[in-house]
This record gives C-alpha cells, structure tokens and sequence, in this order.
C-alpha cells in the first residue's frame, strides 16, 4: 500500500468513499492491547476487541457519509486515526441536511444496541457459554464500547456530533454564523469540563482529546465571531458592548 501525503495507508473503497487508516493507529494499537493483557485468556482477543471498535467507528462515519450524499452533498473520504475517525463531508448549506448528515452517526450506534444485545442473547444459548468466558467477556465489551460512544459522541461539545447537532438545531432561528458562535462557545466550556476531568481521573485520553478538541473548537469561534463583526460592519451596526 502506498502512503498519502497525510501519512495515511488506503485500505478500500465503498460506495466511492475512499477509506485510509493512519499509520499512528498501529502504534496506539499495539500500546493498548498490549497494556490490557490478562483480560482475555490471550492477546488475540485484545487484538479483535480493538479492531472491532474501530469497525464501530467506521461504521459511524459511513452513516455521516452516506447521509450527506443522502442529502445531496459530498462525501468522498474516511480517515480512521487512534482518537477515532474523520468523514470529511460537506452538506449542502442547509440546517437541515447538515442535521441529517451528522445525526445519521449516532443513529448507527442507536440501531447497533439491539443488534448487539440480541448477538449477545444468542450465544448465551449456546452450550458452555458463560459471561466469564473470552466470548462471554467480548460480547459485553464489544456492547459497553458501543455504548460509550454513543455517549460521548452525543456530548453538546463542538465539533462532537452533538456539538454539530445542536449547531444544526440553532441553525433554523438563528442562520449559520451566529449557530456555530453559541455552538462553538459552549463547547469550550465543555472542553474545560473535560480537562477538569482529565486532571481528577489523571486519564490521558482525556486529555489528549480535550487538546484535539479545544483546536477545532477554538478555530471554529474564532471564525464565527469574525464573520459576525464582519457582518456587523456591513450592515454598519455599533459593535456589541
């Protein structure tokens, strides 16, 4: 496989939408099967379990993907990197197909609980299974980790899903610039909950996401309190405050 510009390895195409890993994902999965050995009887299964996630994910992000082309925008491309993974969309400038694009994410994860649940109710009937066995303890790990995501992913902290979802929302009273200026800025205080967070946990994912997530936050209010003032001095209105 060859390497793109972005220190990305292409794996295959779907629907026309290009999929690449990064090659900083094999790193981060090496550290994290091995760091979590003893949870299974062997490594291999450490090894599904994250490849499994990272399935989730992807899964994820064709749903973004497919609903903006759904919508009648474009979307060409899925990056999946350790912190997750990247559909680049772009939705026609509409509140409701950018509403469409980024809630379609988490409805994949929705529409995966009962499948997961009943997976997990069908081997229960299989003679020898049991909750404590390397299937039992993968079943309900591969349930939690769905899960989570979907929690998480749904936090009204911009550019989560939910933070985009609430935009998208506020979009339809408010038009886009002044959306993405309450979306974004209440995303940073979110962010600032997730460091606090990070620091009383001492996790270091946290952290690290905080970080990934207070740079696109950040950028994204500054934007759109430019193009605010901007707007302002158009319509040659006093500056607020």
């Amino acid at each position: 496989m060859l390497q793109s510009s972005d220190g990305s390895l292409p794996l295959f195409r779907f629907a026309g939408i290009r999929v690449s890993l990064h090659w900083s994902w094999f790193l981060v999965a090496i550290y994290v099967v091995t760091s979590r050995a003893g949870q299974y009887s062997s490594l291999g299964w450490n090894a599904i379990e994250y490849i499994s996630l990272f399935c989730i994910v992807l899964m994820h992000e064709f749903g973004h993907a497919l609903a903006c082309r759904q919508a009648g925008g474009y979307a060409e491309r899925i990056i999946l990197w350790p912190l997750g993974g990247i559909a680049f969309v772009s939705p026609p400038p509409r509140p409701g197909a950018h509403l469409w694009s980024i809630a379609a994410g988490p409805l994949v994860n929705v529409v995966l609980v009962p499948v997961l649940l009943l997976v997990q109710l069908q081997a229960e009937s299989i003679d020898g299974f049991g909750r404590s066995t390397d299937l039992g303890i993968f079943l309900f790990e591969l349930q939690r980790i769905n899960l989570l995501l979907l929690i998480f992913n749904l936090l009204p902290i911009y550019p989560l899903d939910g933070g985009q979802i609430l935009r998208s929302l506020l979009w339809f009273g408010l038009g886009p610039v002044t959306s993405l200026w309450i979306a974004s800025g209440l995303g940073l205080v979110g962010i600032a909950a997730l460091v606090g967070l990070a620091f009383w946990s001492g996790s270091l994912w946290t952290g690290i996401m905080a970080i990934f997530l207070f740079s696109s936050c950040f950028s994204a209010f500054r934007a759109a309190a430019q193009q605010r003032r901007e707007d302002r001095e158009r319509r040659n209105e006093p500056p607020l405050g």
